[in-house]
């Protein structure tokens, strides 16, 4: 086959994970007092790991704001956490087709590489019974978060899998851009959180709008 390995994103390739998300952001900004925000402009802040999603609530925008007082994003950031801890995987679903493709895909290794912290991921994969389709697994905590290539080079490492035998799955910006940077192909979906990005300007090797169009990419010798 083309490719020995296959890297996944995990919020918005995998999983729809918006709701909590949202969820656990408004009752953090109403904590604080800070107006309540939507769905929709939650689920364009996702991408970046939580500290990231949890300034641009503050900011009330995708720019967090340059007047942004430290101490109050840490205040926000640990209580978005507690929220967030008792909200994950509560509304969060597999994409359609996830649970079909992964199984037609049992027999490439195989690495989950997330910016969202190990507990909340481990939870989450848990709940949605997941994690037995991945060999490695690699957290925004553990290391440098993507768009670095650290986690993707590191879990190429792990696979033993060179990285020119390798390709990354996901629907962000910070998913190009890190396998860009890892010199591994990559295989944008665009059902996810792209954050408004027009991804095939980023130029991944494959654009493919359906989980099940990812087995023929992942399976051609």
């Amino acid at each position: 086959m083309k490719y020995e390995a296959a890297l996944f994103d995990l919020d918005g390739t995998l999983v729809d994970s918006v709701y909590d998300l949202y969820i656990a952001m408004n009752l953090t900004l109403s904590d604080l007092a800070f107006p309540i925000v939507s769905q929709g402009l939650v689920q364009s802040w996702v991408g970046n790991g939580i500290e990231m999603l949890v300034k641009r609530g503050l900011s009330g925008d995708m720019k967090v704001s340059e007047h942004l007082d430290p101490a109050l994003a840490d205040k926000a950031i640990a209580l978005f956490y507690g929220h967030y801890e008792q909200q994950v995987g509560e509304y969060s679903v597999l994409y359609q087709h996830v649970e079909t493709g992964l199984a037609a895909l049992r027999g490439i290794p195989k690495a989950l590489i997330t910016n969202k912290a190990r507990c909340f991921t481990e939870k989450l994969l848990d709940k949605l019974a997941l994690s037995s389709h991945f060999e490695v697994i690699v957290c925004g905590d553990d290391m440098a978060k993507k768009p670095s290539p650290e986690p993707l080079l590191f879990a190429c490492q792990q696979l033993n899998v060179p990285v020119s035998q390798a390709i990354m799955i996901g629907d962000s910006k910070s998913d190009i851009l890190a396998a860009q940077a890892a010199h591994i192909d990559v295989l944008a979906v665009n059902y996810g959180y792209n954050q408004g990005e027009n991804l095939a300007d980023l130029n991944p090797q494959y654009l493919c709008e359906n989980f099940l169009d990812i087995i023929p990419v992942l399976t051609q010798r």
